[in-house]
């Protein structure tokens, strides 16, 4: 298993040889010894947790944190003060600044394992509660909050390198009347099947499928062109519609899909997002409307 990491920002090297003795067994280090090497380490490495002194040449602790806070890359990261000052002053000043805890030189090996240990802890439920809160449960695919995050991140790089995007609608047809011939458990069987399927054909890195809502579910390709997200979305119509579904009680059961499709073959800056989903959205719609299990594109 991955060890955790941890940064130790000391400015004396007796500090930083310590902890190295203390911690190395278990976590992943890495050093620095002045405040700015502090900040340039942080951002590269984005560590589990930060070991911070305050009193050092040049830029204190306290700027440390402050620097660290106001940064994307670095602001989440768990910052432990180690410091020889002791007052309540200083202590309350940095956890005010969002330090997580405080911890007094001389320090006891045993308490830098505990308070490191209680603080990856924490960090791991967190992660753990933030990634439940990202997937589908009965499906295992990312959700409509992941989802539109990915896409936020992959129009801005659509936008910025002047690539294609392409985004898929898709949709379980008479998914009610499977409901309610089959029952409400059959459908959820059907639902995962389907998640399966998606994630058989969609196989490229960049490529990200959600799941919307209901039998609803949407695709992002990017860097993929009209033709090219057509035929992504006729693989997934084919193979959904050749589909078995088990079923518990008879003969397998089968479905189709209905895809609307709508590419960009360059984001302009006064482009919307909603507008971008909106047309995918009409495009199903046509595809409903025409008959279903087709593909349809603007």
């Amino acid at each position: 298993m991955e060890k955790h990491s941890i940064l130790l920002v000391d400015d004396e090297e007796i500090v930083i040889e310590s902890l190295k003795q203390i911690l190395k067994s278990e976590y992943a280090l890495t050093t620095a010894m002045d405040g700015k090497s502090a900040i340039e380490a942080a951002e590269k490495v984005k560590p589990d947790i930060i070991l911070l002194d305050i009193i050092m040449p040049g830029m204190d602790g306290y700027a440390v944190i402050s620097a660290l806070k106001k940064s994307k890359k670095t602001r989440d990261i768990p910052i432990i003060i180690i410091t020889a000052l002791n007052s309540y002053e200083d202590e309350e000043k940095g956890l005010a600044l969002g330090a997580t805890d405080y911890i007094s030189k001389p320090f006891s090996p045993l308490i830098v394992r505990l308070r490191i240990r209680n603080q990856i802890n924490m960090l791991t439920q967190l992660r753990t509660i933030e990634r439940l809160s990202m997937i589908d449960p009965l499906t295992n695919l990312p959700n409509r909050r992941s989802f539109k995050i990915q896409l936020n991140s992959e129009w801005v790089r659509a936008q910025r390198e002047q690539t294609p995007i392409s985004i898929l609608f898709i949709d379980a047809d008479k998914f009610k009347n499977y409901n309610d011939n089959y029952g409400h458990q059959q459908g959820d069987i059907a639902l995962q099947a389907l998640a399966k399927t998606f994630a058989e054909i969609l196989k490229r890195p960049a490529d990200f499928s959600a799941r919307w809502g209901g039998e609803e579910f949407v695709a992002l390709l990017s860097n993929t062109d009209l033709k090219g997200a057509i035929e992504v979305a006729e693989q997934i119509r084919r193979n959904v519609e050749e589909m078995d579904i088990p079923y518990a009680d008879g003969p397998v059961t089968k479905l189709t899909v209905s895809i609307g499709i709508n590419t960009l073959e360059q984001v302009q800056s006064d482009m919307m997002i909603e507008e971008f989903i909106s047309v995918a959205d009409k495009a199903l719609y046509e595809a409903k409307a025409k008959g279903r299990n087709r593909v349809c594109y603007f």
